[in-house]
């Protein structure tokens, strides 16, 4: 399983949420750039790098994202990217996927306009009472099941799934959610949200998610990215 180190950026810093709180956030360094590299010099392969302000208000700023491209960091990018245009043009800039959440779960007849990137995309699934939700986690969202069978139907063949209610909170990922996605079995599974332990990431794992994203956990020392990368070793 694969460990992905996010580096979620609000106002130019570097910063971990609690359940999408935007009023929780926490800053842990004003050098997006510099994290990232961080990461990759302790082993990452590749770095999710969220625009929180994009996600909130709809636009992506992808000035963060060019300069971390610039200084040859392959990166896993999202927020704020709603249209096919912003798609290509973030895919143009040389970032190695983009996570698409609200379009694909508001609009999702737009991805069938991208089916020749497919491989490059992930869609966010951030689920909260057993519904998908959009815009910043804040919509009301479409049943699981619904948003799941309409991704399978675009042929999308990687989710990143959250348990909105365990992010950023270190008591382990939402478990229950995590099994219903990976044995639907038509998704390539990254999971995200409430890892606080190298054991919550043994647990998914065990499961058969092909990759996992953690932050705070990272960020306060819990464990350190080499011990995570033994951790789920074989």
């Amino acid at each position: 399983m694969q460990i992905i180190p996010a580096v979620d950026v609000m106002g130019g810093k570097v910063v971990r949420l609690v359940e999408g709180d935007f009023a929780t956030a926490t800053v842990y360094s004003d050098d997006p750039v510099a994290v990232t590299r961080q990461w990759f010099e302790q082993g990452a392969s590749l770095v999710h790098v969220v625009d929180l302000d994009g996600a909130r208000h709809g636009t992506a700023r992808q000035d963060v994202w060019r300069r971390m491209v610039d200084a040859g960091l392959p990166v896993q990018t999202g927020g704020g990217i709603r249209d096919e245009e912003t798609v290509r043009a973030v895919l143009d800039l040389g970032v190695e996927r983009v996570v698409v959440g609200t379009m694909a779960i508001s609009a999702p007849e737009r991805l069938a306009a991208l089916r020749d990137v497919v491989e490059r995309l992930v869609v966010a699934v951030d689920v909260r009472e057993g519904r998908a939700r959009g815009a910043g986690w804040t919509d009301a969202g479409r049943s699981l099941g619904e948003v799941l069978d309409t991704l399978a139907t675009h042929r999308i063949e990687r989710v990143l799934l959250t348990g909105i209610g365990r992010d950023g909170t270190l008591r382990g990922p939402d478990l229950d959610l995590t099994t219903q996605v990976v044995e639907d079995g038509r998704f390539s599974v990254v999971a995200s949200g409430g890892v606080g332990s190298l054991q919550h990431l043994a647990d998914l794992a065990a499961l058969g998610c092909a990759a996992v994203v953690v932050g705070r956990a990272l960020y306060e020392g819990r464990f350190t990215l080499g011990e995570a990368i033994e951790a789920v070793k074989g």
